[in-house]
C-alpha cells in the first residue's frame, strides 16, 4: 500500500450517527492495520477525550492528539493536524458523540462535522446495523445529506448478525449509491472495560489494552477494505495553513505585562518543570509539554505512585487530570512524595494542577491524606460534572494575569470543599455563575481542564515563574 508523497497528508474521519456505535473500535483498529501495513499514521481525536487518545498511540506507535475546536478555536484545528501528522503517511481520525453533535448551545462547533470541514477530510460512517436492515439507507443518506459540506465517502457496518443480515444491508447501501468499506460481525468482542469517566486508560492496564488493540487490528483486518479506505484517506482536500510550531507560537505570544522589557532569558541548565504521570495521572496533551520545552524547561515526567522524590532540580510542578480517586490509597501511602509536593509549594514556585491535580493537592480524599498543599476536602460523589466552560482568570497566577480569558472542559465525578479559596483561578459562567479554585504563592490549581496551544503565553510564564521564584 503506498501513500501520495505530496501535497497534504492524505486523512479520513470516522464519525458515528451515536455515541456506542463502534467509532473507538474501528479508528484504533484502522490505526493498527495501517500500522501493520508499514505505515506511519497520525492518530488524532476530536474533542477533549484524554483516554482514547492512549489507546491510538498504542496502535500507531505515535503520540495521540486532540482537535478541539472548542478550546482550542476552530483556526487552530487544521494548524495543530498538521503539527501531529509531520512525517505521516496517513492520519485518521476519531470522531465525538453523533457526526453532528457539538458544544452545547453551540450549533456544531466541535462536533465531527465541523472537524472534518476545518481538515477537509472525508468521513467514513460507523453504523450500528444491530437492529435495521432496509432502514440503514434512509439513516445514511440523513447524514450524508444533512450538511453538503461534509462529506461522506462511505460506510463501515458494525455488530451485523450473519451473512443474509449483511446481504439486505449491501442491497440497501447498493440502492443509496453509499460504499460499504467494512463489515464487523456482531460476535466480535473486544476487551475494552469502562468505568465511572469511560474506558479504563492503556497505563493502567498495558498488557490487556496491547491485546485489546490487537483484537481490533485484527477485526478491522479481517472486515473492512484497507486499500479503499486509503484510497479515500487520499482524496482529502489540501489545506492552505502552515503546521502549528510551539517556539513560533511562543514567539508571536503577547507579552506578559509583568515581565520587564528587555531580551528573553536563555534556557539555563538544570530548570526542570516535573510532570506528573503514570497511572494516577493519564490526562495531558502532548502540546503542553512542547509548550513548555520551547519555552526554555527541561520537562521531566515523574509517577506520584512510585517516585518518593521530585525529579532533581525542579523548579516547576504540573499535575494533570486522570484517576486519583482510583489510586487514594497508593497516593495517600507515599508521603515523602507528598511532603516533598508541599515543601516545594511552600517555598512559592510555579505549581500548575488541573482536577485530577487539584485533588492530589488538597487535605485529603476520600478520607486519606494527600498533599495538603490546599486547604479543601475531595470525595467522590454519583454526579457528574461535565462540559465545556467559558472562563476567566480572577486572579494573577503563574499560568496567568487577571484578566486571561480561556475555555475550559470539566469531567469529573468528586467535589471539593470549598469549590474557591480567597483567591480563585477563575470565573466561570457555565452551568452557572461562579468563582472556581485556587490560586496561592505560586499555585494554581482548578478543575477545569485547558489547553494551552489557545493561549501560549500561559507556559511562557510558568516557565519565567519558575526562573525567579
Amino acid at each position: 500500500m503506498v501513500m501520495s508523497s505530496s501535497g497534504s497528508v492524505p486523512r479520513l474521519v470516522v464519525a458515528a450517527p451515536s455515541s456506542g456505535s463502534g467509532k473507538t473500535t474501528v479508528a484504533t483498529g484502522l490505526m493498527a492495520a495501517f500500522a501493520a501495513r508499514g505505515l506511519a499514521v497520525s492518530p488524532h481525536k476530536v474533542g477533549p477525550d484524554y483516554i482514547d487518545p492512549g489507546y491510538h498511540s498504542l496502535a500507531s506507535g505515535r503520540v495521540g492528539r486532540n482537535l478541539d475546536a472548542y478550546l482550542c478555536g476552530p483556526e487552530l484545528v487544521a494548524p495543530l493536524f498538521l503539527h501531529g501528522a509531520r512525517g505521516a503517511d496517513i492520519a485518521v481520525v476519531e470522531g465525538v458523540m453523533g457526526m453532528f453533535d457539538g458544544a452545547s448551545g453551540e450549533g456544531e462547533l466541535a462536533s465531527t462535522a465541523h472537524v472534518a470541514k476545518l481538515l477537509r477530510a472525508p468521513v467514513v460512517l460507523v453504523v450500528d446495523a444491530s437492529s435495521q436492515s432496509r432502514s440503514v439507507a434512509a439513516l445514511v443518506h440523513g447524514f450524508a445529506s444533512w450538511d453538503p459540506e461534509v462529506r461522506v465517502g462511505g460506510v463501515i457496518l458494525n455488530k451485523v448478525a450473519s451473512d443474509r443480515h449483511e446481504q439486505l444491508l449491501r442491497e440497501a447501501l447498493d440502492s443509496a449509491g453509499v460504499p460499504v468499506f467494512g463489515v464487523l460481525r456482531r460476535a466480535a468482542q473486544v476487551d475494552t472495560p469502562s468505568r465511572h469517566l469511560g474506558l479504563v486508560p492503556v497505563a493502567e492496564r498495558r498488557a490487556a489494552a496491547v491485546d485489546a488493540v490487537a483484537a481490533m487490528a485484527e477485526q478491522v483486518t479481517q472486515g473492512c477494505d484497507l486499500e479503499a479506505l486509503a484510497g479515500l484517506a487520499r482524496s482529502a482536500g489540501a489545506l492552505s495553513c502552515a503546521a502549528w510550531n510551539a517556539a513560533e507560537v511562543l514567539g508571536a505570544a503577547p507579552a506578559d505585562p509583568h515581565r520587564p522589557e528587555g531580551p528573553r532569558p536563555q534556557r539555563p541548565d538544570g530548570l526542570v518543570v516535573a510532570v506528573a504521570g503514570g497511572p494516577a495521572f493519564t490526562f495531558s496533551y502532548a502540546e503542553h509539554s512542547e509548550l513548555l520545552s520551547a519555552a526554555g524547561a527541561e520537562v521531566v515526567p515523574f509517577d506520584p505512585l512510585r517516585d518518593e522524590e521530585l525529579p532533581d532540580g525542579t523548579a516547576g510542578l504540573v499535575i494533570g487530570g486522570g484517576f486519583p480517586e482510583v489510586y487514594a490509597a497508593e497516593l495517600s501511602a507515599n508521603e515523602p512524595l507528598r511532603k516533598a509536593v508541599a515543601a516545594l509549594a511552600e517555598t512559592g514556585a510555579p505549581l500548575a494542577a488541573e482536577c485530577a491535580g487539584l485533588l492530589y493537592l488538597c487535605r485529603e480524599l476520600d478520607g486519606r491524606p494527600m498533599c495538603g498543599v490546599l486547604d479543601a476536602e475531595a470525595r467522590m460523589t454519583e454526579a457528574l460534572t461535565l462540559g465545556y466552560r467559558d472562563a476567566v482568570a480572577v486572579s494573577d497566577s503563574s499560568l496567568a494575569v487577571a484578566g486571561t480569558r480561556m475555555r475550559g472542559h470539566e469531567f469529573h465525578r468528586t467535589v471539593v470543599e470549598p469549590g474557591a479559596g480567597d483567591a480563585a483561578a477563575w470565573g466561570v459562567r457555565v452551568p452557572r455563575r461562579r468563582l472556581e479554585g485556587f490560586v496561592q504563592r505560586g499555585v494554581h490549581a482548578s478543575y477545569l481542564h485547558t489547553h494551552w496551544a489557545s493561549e501560549p503565553g500561559v507556559a511562557r510564564r510558568f516557565v519565567e515563574r519558575c526562573r525567579t521564584s
